[in-house]
């Protein structure tokens, strides 16, 4: 009997619950149960509860540093010694999933650790289980996602792991802007309080401090585009006619080393500049070597004659 009333407290104890049940003013287990629940009370429970997160993570949460579950992901569900309610399945379109016994649980929008909150109350509130202990692991990302496009090294959608990715994080998993090719400028689009959003954003200054807030906080849903960088266009005689990357604050003269400098045959005088104006229409201009060059600025290099 005394056998039994100890395997009896310590599986109890094993589970994190204390021993003030009915049984434990019986016979021989009085005083088992009354020193076991000094000793629960004085350690606290045992167990995989004891190195659980704490049950009020809201303020983790408010933070922005736990993940939000979305339609599509794929959850491991385990309640403690109960093998038998190990789940693996998605959440719904609808943000919500089924689990044994308890049916139909909204998830969606849920931090993890308060989707483990609602399935253990429900479990516990229909008397199936006396104190659940509820795991959730996010074993794949499906639900929030974020996408980068166009000039960077690994185009696609990307998960939302944590609720604290920045518009930094996405542009490092895309490979970062491909070069030579890719622009300084990235156009962010998303949805904020219903709106869509439009922002052109100068990523060097973003790095380099001067826009630090322009490193936007990321949503489920939002886009990066990188749009090509912008060209110039030289030819005659230089040694190395082409398209060139406009850099910024680029001048002609340094347009004119991009290309290689001048040919023996070359000449500064009369050099022109074929630019286009707001309404389209083609300009012929003869600028100073100081001048800024434009985003698909034509410079011809004319050949001297002595």
């Amino acid at each position: 009997m005394m056998v039994a009333s100890r395997l009896f407290a310590s599986r109890f104890l094993a589970s994190g619950h204390l021993l003030s049940i009915a049984c434990c003013t019986a016979g021989a287990l009085a005083p088992l149960c009354a020193g076991a629940q000094i000793a629960a009370i004085a350690n606290g429970p045992s167990g995989p509860a004891a190195n659980a997160a704490p049950a009020s993570s809201a303020a983790q949460v408010l933070k922005g540093r736990e993940y939000l579950l979305g339609a599509g992901d794929l959850l491991k569900i385990s309640v403690y010694q109960m093998p038998d309610l190990t789940l693996e399945t998605r959440v719904s379109e609808n943000g919500t999933l089924t689990y044994p016994l308890i049916g139909t649980v909204e998830v969606g929008g849920l931090a993890v650790s308060l989707a483990e909150q609602r399935i253990a109350a429900a479990l516990k509130a229909g008397n199936y289980v006396i104190e659940p202990q509820v795991s959730i692991l996010v074993e794949q990302v499906r639900g929030n996602q974020v996408a980068a496009l166009g000039y960077v090294n690994r185009p696609g959608r990307f998960p939302l792991e944590t609720n604290n990715m920045h518009l930094s994080d996405l542009l490092a998993q895309a490979g970062g802007i491909s070069a030579p090719g890719g622009s300084d400028t990235i156009l962010f689009i998303g949805v904020r309080d219903g709106h869509t959003v439009r922002k052109e954003i100068d990523v060097a200054r973003m790095f380099a401090g001067r826009d630090a807030d322009n490193d936007l906080l990321l949503a489920p849903g939002d886009l990066i585009y990188v749009d090509r960088a912008p060209m110039f266009y030289i030819y005659g005689e230089v040694q190395h006619p082409g398209a060139f990357r406009v850099e910024r604050g680029m001048t002609i003269i340094q347009a004119l080393a991009t290309g290689g400098g001048l040919t023996p045959k070359g000449t500064k005088r009369g050099l022109q500049v074929r630019r286009h104006d707001a309404d389209g229409r083609l300009q012929l201009i003869e600028p100073d070597l100081e001048d800024r060059v434009r985003p698909d600025d034509v410079i011809v290099i004319r050949e001297g004659y002595f």
